[in-house]
């Protein structure tokens, strides 16, 4: 597929365009973002994105229309997957409702670019080295791998590189406001907003190794490749507080991209074999082999994600783990809004924190079972629950002696 350069030119101002409306219109002043709004502009983002194949399929072609979409839906799929990870990373440093926004947004540009890099890097190596889909192949093979082994998450969210961030630069205990920087004391600290961001910059790379190769599975033009990537990510953040009830839920998503990638993997090495060149395989000849299509392809991820996400929603487990993370986000919210804060909000955050409580009551005995051996979201609840109490018989929060607000706040 040939591109002129006038087309990537204005492909790229579109898509930096959109990013730019976004930061200005909706992230710049930080606010929860409404169901409504999410459900807009999730809606907004997904329909352009799917005007964009319809346009690469009537002018440049059936087969790019198809590669297209096919690499959008992986690719869609795999960031939805990775907002898993940017949920426990904004849990663990605590990250303000209002101000996740800004650092999904940075997770996006960020992962745009990187992934960019590796397209570039990715195509170029293909166009030299046959022998690269082999490479692709095994890193899809040893993902899916890895991703069907028990998640052994981090409690404290930290990585090495965090850790060493917070060590050489001087950080901050809490966030002011939005900014990345602070003054205390006369000296200028990094927020762990900053801290934040740079974790999941750091992810960003991660996902973008896994990625990339997934894609070039299904097409070898790098202009569908990016297209398709930049799409995927567009739209992301609203997505996020869209399905955001929804994500604990899913909890099978992880083996339907281990199913997609490990297929993909397998067509990158049949595809490598046709291609052969390698002196130690066949003498340096292709080897005969039956490749996949790609509309196969789309019907394959296609369908593994419907049986996915059904058998996610339908199961009792998804229910179960889906009550946990909804009542430890309503009694972290609740807990971060403040004694003093809007009182119609947090009675708003404890019902729905009651709602979920309820739910979990009616949960089958061996899922309550498991629940009642999760500690740290059991000392949550009964925080919350306590200083409802103390908010209910009028007293003073039990960190604050006095009945005026605490300076600050």
């Amino acid at each position: 597929m040939q591109v002129s350069t006038t087309v990537w030119i204005l492909t790229l101002l579109g898509i930096i365009g959109l990013l730019a409306y976004d930061f200005f219109f909706h992230v710049r002043k930080a606010h929860i973002p409404t169901l409504r709004e999410s459900a807009i502009w999730s809606a907004a983002y997904v329909g352009i994105a799917l005007l964009f194949g319809v346009g690469v399929w009537v002018f440049a072609g059936s087969d790019p229309g198809t590669e297209y979409f096919a690499g959008y839906v992986t690719e869609k799929a795999l960031s939805v997957d990775n907002l898993f990870v940017f949920l426990i990373i904004m849990g663990s440093f605590a990250v303000p409702r209002a101000n996740q926004q800004k650092v999904l947004l940075f997770g996006i540009v960020f992962a745009l670019i990187s992934r960019t890099v590796f397209i570039f890097l990715g195509a170029a190596a293909i166009d030299r080295f046959a022998w690269v889909f082999y490479v692709f192949g095994l890193i899809l093979l040893l993902t899916a791998g890895n991703m069907l082994k028990p998640d052994d998450e981090d409690s404290e969210g930290e990585n090495f590189v965090v850790r060493l961030i917070r060590k050489v630069i001087p950080t901050s205990e809490g966030y002011d406001e939005d900014k990345l920087f602070t003054v205390e004391n006369g000296k200028r600290l990094m927020t762990p907003m900053m801290v934040v961001m740079l974790a999941i910059g750091g992810t960003d790379i991660l996902f973008a190794i896994d990625s990339i190769p997934a894609i070039f599975g299904l097409t070898q033009s790098t202009y569908i490749v990016f297209t398709a990537t930049a799409f995927s990510l567009l739209g992301l953040r609203q997505l996020y507080f869209l399905i955001d009830g929804l994500l604990d839920r899913l909890i099978y998503l992880s083996f339907g991209l281990a199913a997609i990638l490990g297929f993909i993997g397998v067509k990158l090495i049949l595809h490598a074999l046709a291609e052969n060149t390698l002196p130690f395989i066949n003498d340096g000849e292709h080897v005969p082999v039956v490749e996949v299509s790609t509309g196969m392809s789309l019907v394959v991820i296609i369908g593994v994600l419907v049986i996915t996400v059904v058998a996610s929603l339908v199961s009792p487990a998804g229910k179960a783990k889906n009550a946990v993370g909804n009542a430890r986000r309503h009694a972290t919210q609740y807990l971060d809004i403040g004694y003093w804060g809007d009182p119609d909000a947090r009675e708003k955050s404890y019902g729905a924190l009651e709602e979920e409580i309820k739910t979990i009551k009616a949960l089958p005995e061996k899922h309550r079972a498991r629940i009642r051996n999760e500690r740290e979201f059991l000392e949550l609840l009964e925080a919350a629950e306590q200083e409802h109490a103390r908010a209910a018989r009028g007293e003073a929060p039990a960190e604050t002696p006095t009945d005026e607000p605490p300076s600050g706040r």
